[in-house]
């Protein structure tokens, strides 16, 4: 009797421990089992496949033609000693210069969401920092993306940035060969 009713004892205590736990789902309701869940929220990541290439070409032609004359005819009464003279200028100048400016960039950048707006778009920001020889180059991304744009693989292209910014700035010792020297400076904000 004393074991049966230990039995019961053991299995009451089992059945009441056993009602306060409670088992959670490694499921979640709406989410996809094959795909990474889309950025939806500030602070998720995104991956921007960064590839631009720019094309600039500028060309200006300029031609000035002055032609100054001045005439004075013989002087009369006390300025009789004045004879007839004339003064002529001609300046022509004329001038061409052309530009043609390629860039092309491809990487990869790591953007996190830094604001939803009300209509459901996302405002990323990113930095990627690239360091060769002595040479760093940062790049800085920022843009608004349509979740609806994002790949299955959360990646989505630059062109399909809506206001895209995107800042590259280099610093090292290519950088200080490029850039004119002080003199070269001067005289260029004078003239």
């Amino acid at each position: 009797m004393k074991r049966h009713l230990a039995s019961l004892f053991l299995l009451f205590l089992l059945i009441s421990f056993g009602s306060a736990a409670q088992a959670q789902s490694l499921w979640q309701d709406g989410a996809n089992l094959y795909a990474d869940p889309k950025p939806s929220r500030v602070g998720d990541i995104v991956t921007v496949i960064v590839e631009e290439s720019i094309r600039a070409n500028d060309e200006a032609n300029t031609d000035l033609t002055k032609e100054i004359k001045h005439n004075v005819d013989d002087g009369t009464g006390i300025f009789d000693f004045i004879r007839e003279f004339g003064v002529k200028a001609d300046t022509d100048m004329s001038g061409d210069t052309s530009t043609e400016r390629d860039y092309s960039l491809k990487t990869t950048i790591s953007c996190v969401v830094t604001e939803v707006q009300d209509n459901g778009n996302l405002v990323i920001e990113g930095y990627r920092d690239l360091k060769t020889h002595d040479e760093t180059l940062k790049l800085t991304l920022r843009g608004v993306i349509r979740p609806l744009d994002v790949s299955f693989n959360n990646t989505i292209s630059s062109t399909k940035l809506a206001n895209p910014e995107l800042f590259v700035e280099g610093k090292g010792s290519l950088s200080r060969v490029q850039k004119p020297g002080l003199i070269t400076q001067i005289l260029q904000a004078l003239f």
